[in-house]
């Protein structure tokens, strides 16, 4: 890989891992639009557990009290605490991706990774993503969260399976269907993303394993690094700015992305 290819698709995931923008679709388009090759499985490992690490630092206070205060619970419902439950409702909201990712990887990954599928589904949920936006309560805070309302913003979640969904924007549109505040829905996006990332990438990495991919280490170490450090300060500007400037500008953007896939696919027709 170029240096050029590893800097541009290293910070592609990193930021848009986390924006309601759909990092899928991002990742299709960036080889199509600058001519690049595929950069195999072993980067997309690499760029994944950039990301990953860059939500755990960031949430790393919050994460120990979460694992402290889980482990003094189980078996002890006395001692729950809210962060405890919060540890209860980000496993609850990872079960259905886990679980219809497992069934449909396969299928998705054979017939839902063209630029015509992605843009239907990036441009569909942006729809949904505004119209709760500026619908939704917006009073609520994460540690209301509940066991139905984990479950649901779970089962959007499970949508994320399909390339262009935006596992980030599907998540946020849950959250702020259930009346959350935008920060509130974000943190809460962020914290599920957790699991769910390190599952795609125990998966990327079975699938990395059982290819016959020759592995170039400095590329993938330079590939995690650009999208640890883009990937948290994205959640930082993100956090900061989003009760303030709403999802409208992503939206737009989401809209924009949408009809440029519908583009590339027809070129490639």
């Amino acid at each position: 890989m170029e240096n050029v290819q590893i800097l541009l698709l290293a910070l592609v995931q990193g930021i848009t891992e986390f924006l309601p923008i759909s990092s899928s679709a991002h990742l299709i388009l960036a080889p199509k639009l600058f001519g690049f090759s595929d950069q195999g499985l072993a980067f997309d490992v690499a760029v994944h557990l950039g990301s990953s690490l860059a939500v755990i630092g960031y949430f790393r206070a919050e994460l120990l009290l979460i694992g402290r205060d889980f482990l003094r619970s189980l078996g002890q419902a006395e001692k729950a605490t809210d962060h405890s439950r919060m540890g209860w409702m980000i496993i609850l909201a990872t079960l259905p991706i886990m679980i219809f990712g497992l069934v449909f990887k396969p299928f998705i990954e054979e017939h839902m990774r063209t630029a015509l599928m992605i843009a239907m589904p990036t441009i569909v949920f942006a729809l949904f993503l505004y119209w709760f936006d500026v619908k939704g309560r917006k009073q609520r805070h994460e540690s209301s969260i509940v066991w139905k309302d984990a479950l649901v913003i779970g089962l959007f979640q499970a949508l994320a399976i399909f390339p262009g969904t935006s596992r980030s924007g599907i998540t946020i549109t849950a959250g702020l269907m259930l009346g959350l505040t935008r920060e509130a829905a974000s943190r809460f996006s962020f914290l599920v993303a957790i699991p769910t990332i390190l599952m795609s990438g125990t998966l990327v990495t079975y699938d990395l394993m059982l290819s016959a991919e020759p592995i170039v280490w400095n590329e993938l170490v330079a590939g995690a690094a650009l999208s640890f450090v883009a990937a948290y300060m994205c959640i930082h500007l993100f956090l900061r700015f989003i009760e303030r400037c709403g999802m409208l500008p992503f939206v737009v953007y989401r809209l924009f992305l949408g009809i440029l896939l519908l583009f590339v696919a027809l070129a490639h027709t």
